[in-house]
């Protein structure tokens, strides 16, 4: 009789806890929602997760509050966010340097892209731009090319942190080129844009959201972009191939993962709501250089492994370590 009224005694609290948690999945959120952004304000990372984060609080009327926690490149906050409780409450922005470079980066990277994340929704699409100080005494990318061969290491290169796109996008150019550039790092974009524009630093590869203002404006040179054809919002800054360099095409990404134990109501859930708010941030995506991007929820999966898989393959084949 006594085993009989623990085994109900027992039911009865795992029933209770089952629908206090499925309570709490469809109050989802029912307090604030943060969003991890593996790298410093300014730059595509910090757009997608801001842009994002504003239009999901109005929409869902609760706060989703944007965190900025860089370091290593971007594997501190991405770790941080994969150790953190797998309830929704805790996002981070993902994409190519967070979830495929990494793990071909690092010997012994604390998190794994596939096993630890699950990817919510991909949402911008977007590439880079190599600009140039404004002061730059060469006329485009051939006589660039034709100094750094004369005098290898004279040419100064900007890179936002170890291990980030930026970094791996100089180094592809100057294997690309044949040429050897001197890297100088920086801990994000805007202190390199600061030493581009004093006229301290000589080149800088970034996105077009974060690279092209400064080249409309006047205070810096569009040297090219690392695109299959002109962007319509920089028509007369030609492609890499145009330039004298074939073979640049670089197709970047930005989204939002969770921890992969993320209860699949509450993925479900915020999918449905960044696909909703997608429309509204179009314009303000287009303007910044990139565009709105909306991947099939069952094709996010093998997208991200398929990414994964050629770019580790391609950093591992180029011998590029950051951890030797």
């Amino acid at each position: 009789m006594n085993r009989t009224i623990r085994s109900l005694t027992w039911m009865l609290v795992f029933f209770i806890a089952g629908v206090a948690g499925a309570q709490a999945q469809g109050n989802y959120p029912d307090r604030p929602v943060k969003i991890i952004v593996p790298l410093g304000p300014g730059g595509s990372y910090d757009l997608v997760g801001r842009y994002l984060a504003d239009a999901l609080s109005k929409r869902m009327g609760q706060t989703f509050v944007v965190e900025n926690k860089p370091g290593a490149g971007t594997v501190v906050g991405t770790q941080a966010a994969g150790q953190s409780e797998p309830d929704g409450y805790t996002l981070v922005v993902g994409g190519l340097s967070n979830m495929a470079f990494n793990s071909a980066l690092y010997s012994k990277l604390a998190y794994d892209p596939l096993k630890d994340f699950v990817p919510v929704a991909l949402v911008y699409k977007f590439g880079y731009v190599m600009v140039g100080r404004k002061d730059l005494p060469y006329a485009g990318l051939k006589e660039i090319v034709a100094a750094a061969k004369a005098n290898p290491g004279s040419i100064t290169v900007a890179t936002a942190g170890v291990g980030t796109g930026q970094q791996l996008v100089a180094a592809a150019f100057m294997k690309a080129a044949g040429v050897k550039l001197l890297e100088v790092p920086y801990k994000g974009s805007p202190p390199a844009f600061t030493d581009l524009l004093a006229g301290r630093i000589d080149l800088f590869f970034d996105s077009m959201a974060a690279g092209l203002p400064y080249v409309t404006s006047g205070q810096a040179r569009g040297i090219a972009v690392l695109l299959s054809k002109r962007s319509p919002l920089a028509s007369d800054v030609p492609t890499m191939s145009e330039a004298g360099v074939p073979g640049l095409d670089v197709d970047s990404w930005l989204g939002i993962f969770a921890p992969s134990k993320t209860p699949p109501e509450i993925v479900a859930k915020l999918r449905k709501e960044i696909r909703a708010v997608l429309p509204e941030l179009r314009e303000r995506f287009e303007k910044s250089g990139g565009e709105a991007w909306d991947v099939p929820d069952d094709k996010l999966n093998a997208f991200v492994a398929s990414e994964y898989e050629t770019w580790t393959k391609l950093i591992r084949e180029a011998g590029i370590k950051l951890d030797k």
